[in-house]
């Protein structure tokens, strides 16, 4: 473990630091990459012997938050805690994925291999190494927002000794579900989220088509040159389950023309921020692992571009309301983003691999003595519902807070609150 530096901002002390971790677990004294962690306690608490809380950041394939200042649920948890942000690997400053690093291992299967160590097994694994780095083998607290619930779940399933207790926020994995089933189900969540927004701005659904059909009928480049394709256009419904998403798409959609112009010529401000707007390329892992958060013995096969059919409404047609995916992923993407295009082979393998190891233990589960408290939102668009109710029921003793008071960015848009009550329940 190295410390880096150490710095102080708006009355947070941040200690940065870097730890050396197997590539492979299973190959301890193999090839190493470097995890990037940093701890944020309140300066005023910076003498006291406080616990740790290993926040679990959501994903797949996104850094720990960068703190601006001590608002929100860091400022709050920074006051009670010593707040471990972790890069997990591959992202931020952990060892970072992009088409260089991985193309650089080999031929497509040598690709795939390396990626496929990139899943919540091999995160939880990272953690336990860094914990007794960090605590000399105290357990810790986790909060695992999103993906970061999943990442919590197989730490119950594989390490429960190093938690002192989880806290979840939008984030029970289903435990065995196919991702066909999965998208069965969050498809039409999504459509209703797409109603929601049509509602409450009319205007924009006649502004999409406008924009479909530019880009039906011609070649639109976004400044990085990629083409901006219908499909790549549909994504942004990725914002619609955040409760300020609706307004992220209308503002966007509002610059697409500018005012004045004989013709609908595409503003170079929206071009560059419907780019800013969506990470595939700068958070490569998002694509490549996504449907791969679920898998365990059996293969993904593009599920969401399979399922899709199923749907019509997200069938794209400039003479119908305009319906935007969410998290759905479609392999056109490694042709249409050129920083994945070097890696279409390895994700081509990857979405038919059959043989994924299994990522959580229901025996261990069903014993599992942690406290564990979980906030479940009822139309989260991303983690459903049911499926999270019933991994609450399998994982002993947990304890769920079922609210429809806010989306999945509840944590982000009221995390003292949330914090506060999930901490009681595990106290209780």
């Amino acid at each position: 473990m190295t410390t880096k530096r150490t710095h102080k901002l708006s009355g947070l002390s941040l200690h940065d630091r870097e730890h050396q971790v197997p590539l492979d677990h299973a190959e301890p004294t193999g090839e190493a990459i470097t995890i990037f962690t940093r701890e944020v306690v309140a300066e005023a608490k910076q003498a006291e012997e406080l616990p740790c809380l290993l926040f679990l950041q959501g994903g797949p394939g996104f850094p720990s938050p960068r703190p601006m200042d001590a608002s929100g649920w860091l400022g709050w948890a920074a006051e009670r805690f010593r707040v471990i942000l972790l890069d997990q690997r591959g992202t931020g400053q952990s060892s970072p994925l992009h088409a260089d690093v991985v193309t650089s291992r080999g031929d497509a299967q040598a690709q795939a291999d390396f990626l496929s160590l990139f899943r919540s097994d091999s995160i939880v694994e990272d953690c336990e190494l860094i914990r007794h780095e960090l605590t000399g083998g105290r357990p810790w607290t986790t909060l695992g927002q999103s993906y970061g619930g999943f990442c919590t779940v197989r730490y119950l399933s594989a390490h429960p000794e190093g938690l002192e207790a989880s806290l979840i926020t939008g984030g029970l994995p289903p435990l065995e579900a196919h991702p066909d089933d999965i998208y069965r189900r969050t498809y039409p969540i999504c459509a209703e989220k797409n109603r929601g927004w049509h509602e409450r701005y009319p205007v924009d659904d006649e502004r999409a088509r406008a924009i479909l059909r530019r880009l039906y009928d011609e070649e639109v480049l976004l400044p990085s040159g990629d083409q901006l394709t219908p499909r790549r256009f549909q994504q942004l419904g990725m914002h619609l389950g955040m409760s300020d998403g609706r307004e992220a798409i209308h503002y966007l959609l509002e610059s697409a023309f500018p005012a004045g112009a004989s013709e609908p010529v595409f503003h170079h401000g929206f071009l560059r921020a419907f780019e800013n707007s969506l990470n595939f390329d700068t958070n490569p892992i998002f694509t490549l692992l996504h449907e791969a958060c679920y898998t365990q013995g059996f293969a993904s096969s593009w599920s969401a571009e399979r399922t899709r059919d199923e749907f019509p409404e997200f069938h794209l047609d400039p003479e119908q309301p305009v319906f935007l995916t969410g998290e759905m992923i479609h392999p056109g993407s490694l042709d249409e983003i050129s920083a994945l295009a070097p890696m279409k082979e390895a994700a081509e393998l990857l979405a038919s691999k059959d043989d994924w190891p299994t990522l959580y233990d229901s025996d261990a589960l069903s014993e599992n003595e942690i406290p564990v408290a979980a906030a479940v939102y009822e139309n989260d668009m991303y983690v459903e519902r049911e499926y999270s109710l019933e991994t609450a029921d399998a994982i002993r003793g947990a304890k769920v807070w079922r609210t429809a008071d806010y989306e999945h960015n509840g944590l982000r848009a009221d995390g003292p609150k949330i914090l506060e009550r999930l901490l009681a329940m595990t106290r209780a």
